[in-house]
This record gives structure tokens, sequence and C-alpha cells, in this order.
């Protein structure tokens, strides 16, 4: 008897012809992730990947939880493989499950026979099995309605598989396949769960901070790197550029009515990172936005920032409410991050009274007392390069 791991990849099964593409990235990522874990081999066969442990020096505990942060992937299982016969199926799985059938109280047996070959019915494979089951443990009950576990045989093409209840992963696409984006981070709760969302979706992940020194700490970007690693663990290494700041806003300060100075702000931003991002081939901007959440993201102020910006801006949180996405960033946990005490730039010179139906004329004739090709080609070229590598 083997322990392998089962996954199953779930939406990738819609792709049609496209499916084993989509894989090949899935298992690159899965690779990748389990690096210095031990040595072991991936099959694939019927929308299910195998990870089979080729010594017994590989960390099963660790895989399972990288694993479960590895986006394409909706469930998995630990489980036992064994020869494809009653005699083994029978002796392998009061031993398999002893541990976690021992503190449960009730339980049932699923089968799957995928070979048609196999000389029992899977009706009647669990039915032998739950009597093998009820007979080592006969403290357990069947429950068909509401087991404490799903006790799950799978007979395969070559191996049959004896496993518990599934392991929930982590969902949506492999990074890689929905192509590439900049995000506009922060030092705050709404940006690192949007760039989340969009990691969810395939897409690989750049991030543009803007830092303002000494207006803000050198801790205010260290939070930034904290941030990002944690992303990092479902999303893969993300590049960083920290972008000098503080020119641009003492200009903002010193050249611009106050009421906007935000929209004013926002707008570079957008400008220098339209020019980041076609630097390193990003096809999108990315943003923690949400509508009316603060007066430049309500939906005048949203169509001012993107009259400046030169590719698509995704906005995955722009119909959430503040507890939703902190609910978020605490199940991806960011949020005990996010709220250390460092500001970051977005809170530096704001305005006490700002424009929350803003003009984009009045805006366009604000800026024409700043230098602004000059600012941002100067700020996108003094940007700072970092890797963000996933821990």
């Amino acid at each position: 008897m083997q322990e392998i791991i089962l996954i199953k990849n779930g939406e990738l099964a819609l792709k049609g012809l496209n499916r084993s593409s989509f894989e090949s990235v899935l298992v690159k990522n899965i690779k990748r992730r389990m690096h210095g874990l031990g040595k072991f081999v991936i099959t694939r066969s019927q929308s299910t990947l195998t990870i089979e442990p080729q010594d017994d020096s590989f960390d099963m505990e660790e895989a399972v939880d990288r694993l479960s942060r590895v986006f394409g992937i909706a469930g998995f299982e630990r489980a036992a493989a064994v020869e494809k016969s009653m005699d083994a199926i029978l002796s392998a799985a009061p031993e398999y499950l002893r541990d976690v059938l021992s503190s449960l109280h009730t339980f049932k047996v699923e089968a799957k026979r995928s070979d048609k070959t196999f000389p029992l019915t899977s009706p009647q494979i669990s039915a032998e099995v739950g009597g093998k089951l009820l007979e080592a443990f006969p403290h357990l009950r069947v429950d068909v309605h509401h087991p404490d576990i799903i006790v799950m045989v799978e007979v395969r093409e070559h191996f049959a598989y004896i496993h518990g209840n599934q392991i929930k992963g982590a969902g949506g696409m492999p990074v890689g396949t929905g192509g590439k984006a900049a995000l506009l981070v922060s030092g705050g709760i709404d940006s690192p769960v949007a760039g989340w969302m969009m990691a969810k979706r395939g897409i690989v992940l750049d991030a543009i901070h803007f830092a303002s020194p000494p207006f803000t700490s050198p801790q205010a970007e260290w939070k930034v790197h904290d941030l990002l690693r944690q992303v990092a663990k479902y999303s893969g290494d993300i590049a960083l550029y920290t972008v000098p700041f503080t020119e641009i806003q003492e200009q903002i300060r010193d050249n611009c009515p106050e009421e906007l100075f935000t929209l004013v702000m926002r707008r570079f931003m957008m400008r220098i990172s339209n020019v980041i991002a076609k630097r390193e081939k990003c096809a999108a901007l990315i943003t923690g936005e949400s509508v009316g959440q603060v007066a430049s993201q309500t939906i005048l102020s949203l169509g001012c920032t993107d009259a400046v910006a030169e590719m698509p801006v995704f906005r995955p949180l722009i119909g959430m409410d503040k507890e939703e996405i902190i609910e978020r960033a605490r199940k991806i946990e960011t949020f005990e991050i996010s709220i250390r005490p460092y500001e970051d730039c977005c809170t530096v010179f704001t305005p006490r009274h700002p424009r929350t139906r803003p003009n984009l004329e009045l805006l366009e004739k604000a800026e024409e007392a700043l230098p602004v090709e000059e600012l941002v080609e100067r700020a996108a070229q003094g940007a700072r390069f970092e890797l963000i590598r996933n821990a």
C-alpha cells in the first residue's frame, strides 16, 4: 500500500480541446510549489492528477498545505493506492483509515468503478467495504444522509484508491493561463485581496507601489512586501516596482486646488502604471477600488481616473462592501498585516473636503500647472525592482 495524492481540477474539465494546455500549466505550477519536499512524479488520467512520492522522505503534510493554495485545484485527497482486487481493497481500507475512523461515529461508503472490467459493481464494492469497516470498528454506524466521513473507493485503470473526505482546493484557474496584469498595491486591506482574486482567474501578477519618503516610512514599504509575500503563496512570485512619488505629490500640493488633490494623484498613478505595465508586457491594471467606499471611488471619480488609463482596469472588488472584503482578507491572512499602523502615500496631503462629483475638464485644467509628461517619465524610470518570492 502506497499513499498518494489525487487532485481534481474542477473547472478545467470544461475547457474542451484546450484542457490539455491548461492542465500542463497546472502541473508546472504544482511542481514549482512542491519543490524541496522530496522526489515525486505527477501523472494525468480521467480529469485527475496523481502525485506519487518516490521515497519515504517526501513531506506529505507540507505537500497538502501547499496544494491547498494552488489555483486550478478544486479539491484533493490523500489516498491509499492498492492492487485492483477486492482482497487488497478490503485489507487496506481499515488499516489506512484507522486513525480517522477511530475518532468518528458515522460513515458511508461510495465507490466509482471507472474500469468496467472489474468484477463487482459500484454498489457491491460499497457494501463489501462497508461491512469490513463495521467489523473492524464496531463503534461506527452507517449514515447515508449526514455521515461524519464518506469513505471513497475508486477503481481506476491501474490501481484502486481508498480515501476519506475531499480537501477543498483554492479553485479558479491555474496562474499563467490568463495573461499578466499589474496590481496597484498600497498597504491597505483592499489591493491585496484584489490581486488574490485576479490571480485566482489565472493572471500572473506584477505589482506597483508608490512610496513618498519622508512622508511615508520604510515600515510602510516593508508592510507591502509582507502583503505580497502572503499573496504570492497563492499566485507565485510577484515582480514589485516601487515608484518614487514624493516629488509628484509635492507638485500637486503646491499647484492644484486642494479639493482635487486625490484625483490628480490617482491620475498620475494611472499614467505611471501605464508606462511600467507596458514595459513589462502587462495587458491590464488591477486596483482594489469599490464603488462609493471613499470620495475618489464614486462613479464619476473612477471615470476621471480611467480617462488616462491606456489599458483595461480590473476592479474585482467593485461591488463588494467593506465587511466582505475584510472577510476575504482574513481568509487569505492579509488582514492583520494590512492594519499595521504605517500610512501609505494615499493618506498624504488628503484634502479636507474632496470633490465627489468631479468634472474631467476641471481636472485637466488643474493639471496644466504641472509638467505631467516629465514627472511621469522620471517616476517610471526611477521605479525600484524587487522580486517577491513565494515562500
